[in-house]
């Protein structure tokens, strides 16, 4: 077992709870309702577009502590094939020219940038993790919901990869960095509720990282502005969540395990003869239990 996987156990769940209970009588025996299973195949290619905290920097003592590594490292392990990993990360980056950071920013902005760095990629899983420099620098939120929905839709029309898109980070130094010193917690709060938007909109994935940190301050690099270590192990579980929870695909190598156990051919007949047959339904038909079990 990974240090990953223990670490994250201890880490809060991701996102805000969904309506998991079908309605049911009093005599009857509650069912959890089937969620849609958006990726019942391995994942081939994943590519991560976004700033310095995709990119990683000298808040951290080594790269491989970035969210983007971590988060690979666990869909490796419970996934059945490996996944290719292309992180496109650019410090100081912006939604597009017309954010007003846009002119101290790192360029090419993500607007600029998405062809050559997602679309020409052919992945079939994007990360996309942006607005944290445009609401400092105080980019109307009407703004950039309309730059980003142009990446998305273009993004979408390329190769109809799935897509997650991340809320703005918790961050606590709203005045030091100048000129990004335009922002508050109040933007922040539009900003993620017009991301949930742009997500219902387009059939995105949203892991809400800000809701995962919980405002926490420790959570937070003394810079005030990324993650730290601990804050990107959040961040990373947040996303696993929100990927496990909608593809059945990292459940795989879980799955052809558990279901070879004499404990589990046990209970499968024990399940069948009480009329509480286990229901693999997001299966493909790949590990169809043999009607023999």
């Amino acid at each position: 077992m990974s240090r990953w996987f223990w670490l994250c156990l201890i880490v809060v769940g991701c996102g805000r709870p969904a309506e998991e209970f079908s309605s049911h009588s009093v005599d009857q025996v509650p069912r959890l309702s089937h969620r849609v299973d958006h990726r019942s195949k391995p994942f081939g290619r994943l590519v991560i577009m976004g700033e310095s905290t995709v990119s990683g920097g000298p808040w951290l003592q080594q790269l491989e502590e970035r969210f983007a590594d971590v988060l690979v490292s666990l869909i490796r392990e419970y996934q059945n094939k490996p996944v290719e990993y292309i992180n496109k990360g650019i410090g100081n980056n912006v939604i597009s020219p017309r954010s007003p950071g846009y002119a101290q920013s790192t360029q090419p902005s993500a607007l600029e940038r998405y062809n050559k760095d997602v679309v020409l990629q052919n992945p079939d899983l994007v990360i996309l993790c942006f607005g944290l420099n445009d609401m400092r620098a105080g980019m109307p939120v009407d703004d950039f919901v309309e730059d980003f929905q142009t990446i998305i839709q273009a993004i979408r029309h390329g190769n109809d990869p799935l897509i997650i898109l991340t809320t703005v980070y918790h961050m606590t130094g709203f005045r030091s960095h100048v000129p990004l010193n335009r922002g508050s917690p109040e933007l922040t709060r539009r900003y993620n509720r017009a991301i949930f938007q742009l997500a219902e909109q387009h059939n995105c994935l949203v892991a809400d990282v800000w809701e995962a940190q919980g405002t926490a301050d420790w959570l937070v690099h003394p810079d005030g502005v990324h993650p730290n270590k601990l804050g990107n192990l959040v961040i990373a579980n947040c996303i696993f969540e929100t990927l496990v929870k909608h593809c059945s695909a990292l459940s795989s190598n879980v799955y052809e395990k558990d279901i070879e156990s004499s404990w589990s051919k046990n209970y499968l007949k024990v399940r069948k003869q009480h009329e509480d047959p286990f229901d693999p339904w997001w299966n493909s038909g790949e590990h169809l239990i043999p009607e023999s079990m």
